[in-house]
């Protein structure tokens, strides 16, 4: 029995090390991805995309450059990765408005509404709608800004479409152009003297444009 406890005792400590380091590295990875997004999360925000070099974003995040493109082969590639996360937040804010609301038409624009207040923070409005177009490319920022938001703009006006709140004979093209509509909002909002202002007149006009799609011819 004796020699038995000590061969498992043996076993236990043979297998350790080995079933600890992938897990300590893939930590380790984990923790210096995190590091290098959250860099770029601060300077790009601050200071925008071409103004921040790979030397800031390494210093900033506490790694050598090597670590840096060993993570992330250009500076673009970091910068989509930073872009995922704002577009996360952005999501997350419009998702807690439109649950707040009531019916599936307020909701689409509650949710609208919130996106267009993050776009009044500086650095959310200088990754996602000054520097993302132009870094991804039309393609890429179209992809990944219909990849969190398309599904479920699409499956609420359904549902508003089968409540008979909202006419949306074709939901997915609708959705597509809302998204387009919100886009360029926050652009003219990016642009405008009068940041507040602008961002207010493009909520009404949204609230206007859902209210005529919420009429249905006689």
């Amino acid at each position: 029995m004796r020699y038995t406890n000590e061969m498992r005792d043996s076993d236990s400590d043979s297998q350790e090390p080995g079933e600890q380091r992938p897990s300590l590295r893939a930590e380790h990875v984990a923790q210096t991805r995190a590091a290098l997004v959250g860099a770029g999360r601060q300077l790009f925000g601050r200071s925008g995309f071409a103004a921040t070099s790979v030397e800031d974003l390494a210093r900033e995040a506490g790694v050598t450059t090597g670590a840096l493109y060993h993570h992330f082969p250009t500076k673009a590639a970091l910068f989509e990765s930073v872009f995922e996360r704002v577009h996360q937040e952005l999501m997350t804010a419009s998702n807690e408005a439109a649950l707040k609301a009531s019916g599936p038409v307020d909701s689409l624009a509650a949710a609208f509404e919130a996106f267009l207040d993050k776009v009044l923070e500086p650095d959310v409005q200088r990754i996602v709608i000054t520097d993302a177009p132009a870094v991804l490319g039309p393609a890429r920022f179209t992809e990944l800004d219909e990849r969190d938001a398309f599904g479920a703009i699409v499956a609420v006006l359904k549902l508003a479409a089968d409540s008979g709140a909202l006419r949306a004979d074709d939901p997915a093209t609708l959705a597509r152009l809302l998204l387009g509509m919100l886009t360029r909002g926050g652009m003219l909002i990016a642009s405008s003297p009068e940041p507040v202002a602008t961002r207010d007149a493009v909520a009404s006009t949204i609230r206007a444009i859902l209210a005529g799609l919420s009429s249905r011819p006689a």
